[in-house]
């Protein structure tokens, strides 16, 4: 049986060229090496948060950019067609207006019935030509007068009528569209002066007649 030496006890083994006291500083330099990549990765993520707004920020700037450039792109297009537009309207006003001197003789030989033969086939396809380019022409009498289409050429007094009125188109107006190339020459009537107020008095006159043959006449005294 062993005696155990009192005031003895055992220590665990200890690898040669080392000590006890070497271990703790190694588990202390293990534990800040594992604490050390945690940081770095919070920090990382930081960095990769400011660079993910940064470009952010800049698509935005550019989707502006892009939309700001298709805008005036568009608005550039349709300032294009509206110009193409115009600049075609006026040249087809500038041809029909060289032309109409042209339809006013066509115009007066039909009147005398010098409208006849190749003349007549010739006069006939520039009309149409002319009505498919828009040309459209009006004035006729009896409308009432409207100094914005009509340019009165000559004046006078009529009793037959309640208006200034166009009582003989002299030359014909034409139009394209809602644009006036050449206003209607007309002579124009207006009523006769006092007409107006012949009639208001013969109606008052008139009145009283009217009234006591409603009442069966005069009160018999």
């Amino acid at each position: 049986m062993t005696e155990e030496t009192p005031g003895f006890e055992e220590k665990p083994d200890v690898p040669s060229g080392a000590t006890p006291d070497d271990a703790e500083p190694k588990a202390a330099s293990s534990s800040e090496e594992g604490a050390a990549p945690a940081g770095d990765a919070s920090t990382e993520n930081a960095g990769l948060v400011a660079q993910l707004d940064q470009v952010r920020t800049a698509l935005g700037e550019r989707t502006a950019d892009l939309q700001r450039l298709q805008a005036e792109y568009q608005n550039y297009r349709r300032r294009v067609e509206r110009d193409r537009i115009t600049v075609k309207e006026i040249a087809i006003a500038n041809l029909l207006t060289e032309l109409l001197p042209v339809l006013d003789d066509i115009g007066r030989a039909r009147e005398h019935g010098e409208l006849v033969g190749g003349f007549k086939s010739v006069a006939e396809s520039l009309e149409t030509v002319a009505a498919k380019m828009g040309l459209q022409q009006f004035g006729k009498e009896g409308e009432p007068f409207d100094p914005t289409i009509h340019e009165a050429l000559m004046h006078s007094y009529a009793p037959d009528v309640t208006e200034t009125t166009c009582v003989a188109i002299l030359q014909p107006g034409y139009r394209i569209g809602e644009r006036t190339i050449r206003p209607a020459r007309v002579a124009v009537a207006e009523p006769q002066p006092g007409a107006q107020g012949t009639k208001a008095e013969g109606a008052e006159e008139n009145t009283p007649a009217a009234d006591d043959k409603e009442s069966g006449g005069p009160d018999e005294g």
